[in-house]
């Protein structure tokens, strides 16, 4: 091990290289959450504290913390080959691994383009929806149409289609030719649904109005999260999905979902494409496909998608895209026996079980302080805040902090608690969860 490896406790001039993520660094580093090890549902502190982990890491630790055939797998990989060029040679897991998505996808997907990150996989889908237009001889559809509170990474693709306002507003001129449909939230209609939210089906006709104000000659893709995740969780309203892809066919526009938060089982199906039953013309995936162990991500396409560009000289280029680390070996390792351990302990099965235990927690907490909303569906759920004036998000910020200090890790969003665990998670992981946040709660301003 190296000197940094062995060295648990930095000391405060030691924090300030490192540019954080999504993170307030001033604050961070004033008083540094730390965590040092991870093993199942918990993480240690660097001094020794444990933490019950109730959001498997950032949405993707499915399989939970330091699962050892996964562990026995990167290290074996790292042992043989430690990296292939994806440009021009390619190894054995790259098939493995795609083969193996494949066989959990919706029926009409056939094909996986591999990245490693979901940002990357969003970009990725948006270059192959431009170019399979175009190839097919309607290179005037430019147009790309996201939705309202929309997160689709931190490309310039993704913000561009999102529709959170922070991930925007610094940085200038977007893609051009971008829309958005509305945001299916409604708290007035739908607060307190069990389960999916009855009203908002409608709210995909916005769609059609878009097509008329553009034209669908113009219109390459529309991209959605089958659940808005990183913006506070909206489930889809009942036969919303259903609408778009009805909307999306009858006009030829390519139907994206996006699945970095969703695939792999956090709805209690493979993906959530097969929980609703509806086949779009790709997913995008990452997070879940490793359990979060390797950096991963990529597109699953249609054949038809997939086909129209094995056209031309057969020793052509057919796609001019790709990543240094697209299928690394590494992560191919890690995703291959990723998904063995989701099969071999019924994971997506587990998942599904866990749903009405998490959902059932949850919905209790109604009529607590401050709570105004509660959403759960699959394993996740949202708890919502109203809001202090003047400080979207403050409430929920020290909610999270004050369940942190109580050795429970959940997540902020906006004004909303989010708890999305391992499928690994047992009741008496639930109860403490959700007690904690009751505490929590009722202690706040």
């Amino acid at each position: 091990m190296t000197v940094l490896s062995d060295q648990l406790h930095l000391h405060p001039d030691q924090l300030g290289a490192y540019w954080m993520p999504f993170t307030s660094n001033r604050h961070f580093k004033a008083a540094p959450r730390m965590l040092a090890s991870a093993d199942g549902m918990y993480y240690k502190t660097d001094d020794g504290k444990t933490l019950l982990d109730g959001f498997a890491g950032l949405w993707c630790c499915h399989a939970g913390h330091n699962r050892k055939p996964i562990v026995e797998a990167i290290q074996k990989q790292a042992a043989t080959l430690d990296f292939c060029s994806p440009f021009q040679f390619a190894h054995p897991l790259a098939f493995e691994l795609a083969n193996r998505i494949i066989d959990i996808a919706p029926d009409n997907m056939q094909n996986v383009f591999f990245c490693n990150s979901g940002s990357e996989a969003v970009d990725t889908a948006l270059k192959i929806a431009l170019a399979w237009h175009r190839i097919r001889g309607e290179a005037s559809r430019t147009r790309l149409i996201g939705r309202e509170r929309g997160y689709h990474g931190v490309g310039f693709g993704g913000i561009s289609v999102g529709g959170m306002l922070p991930n925007r507003k610094m940085f200038g001129n977007m893609l051009y030719g971008v829309d958005h449909l509305q945001s299916t939230h409604n708290l007035k209609e739908n607060a307190y649904s069990d389960g999916l939210p009855e009203w908002g089906a409608h709210l995909a006709d916005e769609l059609e109005r878009l097509v008329a104000l553009h034209d669908a000659s113009t219109i390459a893709a529309v991209i959605v999260e089958p659940m808005a995740g990183s913006t506070g969780v909206l489930f889809p309203p009942k036969g919303y999905l259903q609408r778009l892809r009805e909307i999306t066919k009858k006009h030829g526009i390519l139907l994206i979902f996006d699945e970095v938060i969703t695939g792999y089982g956090r709805l209690g199906g493979a993906f959530a494409a097969n929980v609703f039953g509806v086949e779009p013309d790709m997913i995008t995936f990452a997070k879940g496909v490793t359990s979060g162990t390797v950096p991963m991500g990529g597109v699953i396409c249609s054949a038809e998608i997939h086909d129209a560009f094995m056209t031309g000289p057969q020793g052509a280029v057919e796609l001019f895209h790709g990543y240094t680390y697209s299928a690394h070996p590494l992560a191919c390792a890690a995703g291959i026996a990723t998904l063995q351990l989701y099969k071999d302990e019924q994971l997506f099965e587990r998942a599904a079980k866990m749903a009405p235990v998490l959902a059932k927690a949850v919905n209790g907490l109604k009529g607590t302080k401050h709570v105004i909303d509660l959403r759960a569906f699959g394993l996740v759920a949202a708890i919502e805040l109203e809001s202090r004036p003047g400080a979207v998000g403050a409430r929920a910020f020290e909610a999270f902090l004050k369940a942190y200090e109580k050795g429970v890790i959940v997540r902020s969003a906006a004004d909303n608690i989010v708890i999305s665990p391992a499928f690994i998670i047992e009741e008496k992981h639930i109860d403490q969860i959700v007690s904690t946040l009751r505490d929590v709660l009722m202690a706040l301003d």
